[in-house]
């Protein structure tokens, strides 16, 4: 809202190359599971018509990932009727507590734990360390086809590269076109292009991007540099991929 660089003016005239922030959601048979809940939670749930959420999975406490949790409050009081399982890092409970005291009749808190494999009907998620300067997951899903989503990590532990070594879908933190502001805990799209090689991923998707930083750049200009490799492709709101 405060920019006007080449990145924000083309995503002002051609809406649907805005980009809201990063979440994703995990439907199985029965199931629906939502990963990270952006301060955009309502518009995305309101865009994708999604009308049911039965866990919620927060990477970490940082706003963009947690900002949109409150939006569920009136979803559970009026439709769900019942807590939502909600999923968190150990070091933000009582961040969470703190923050979302009025909360407490609408989920139902758990801490996530590194390397444990969650059921579900179908396939299974898995919290992975990720590295992002406090404690962070990325998530691999297993089904007939798997995903690693990791969306805030610079680079990824070497034990966690190799378990993802040949991956069909690596959807990986690309914050930054240029020069890294935060290389301890971001990527840049050609550190993320890089990583996705490194451990051989089938196919690499670029999110968490941030357009105007640091060398503003168009989606079409981005989309037609990135056209000679075809194992790599831009997220955007909306994705859905099938596993």
């Amino acid at each position: 809202y405060f920019c006007d660089c080449v990145a924000c003016l083309e995503a002002l005239k051609h809406p649907h190359l805005a980009r809201t922030r990063s979440g994703a959601i995990l439907k199985t048979s029965d199931e629906t599971i939502l990963v990270d809940a952006s301060p955009d939670l309502r518009d995305q749930l309101l865009a994708q018509r999604v009308g049911r959420i039965d866990y919620v999975f927060i990477t970490h406490w940082h706003y963009d990932h947690f900002g949109g949790l409150a939006d569920l409050e009136y979803y559970v009081k009026l439709a769900r009727k019942k807590p939502i399982r909600l999923f968190l890092p150990v070091d933000a409970v009582q961040e969470y507590q703190t923050a979302y005291p009025f909360l407490k009749d609408v989920f139902e808190v758990e801490v996530w734990q590194y390397e444990k494999k969650y059921i579900f009907a179908g396939c299974s998620l898995t919290p992975l360390p990720a590295i992002h300067g406090r404690q962070t997951a990325g998530v691999l899903v297993e089904a007939e086809r798997n995903l690693a989503y990791f969306t805030d990590t610079a680079g990824l532990p070497e034990a966690i590269a190799q378990k993802l070594t040949g991956i069909d879908y690596f959807i990986c933190d690309a914050t930054f076109h240029g020069d890294n502001w935060y290389p301890n805990s971001h990527m840049s799209i050609q550190q993320a292009i890089e990583l996705g090689k490194q451990i051989e991923a089938k196919k690499t998707v670029l999110t968490h991007l941030a357009l105007h930083y640091s060398e503003p750049i168009t989606v079409e200009d981005l989309t037609k540099a990135l056209s000679v490799d075809p194992d790599v492709v831009l997220a955007y709101d909306g994705l859905k991929i099938e596993l």
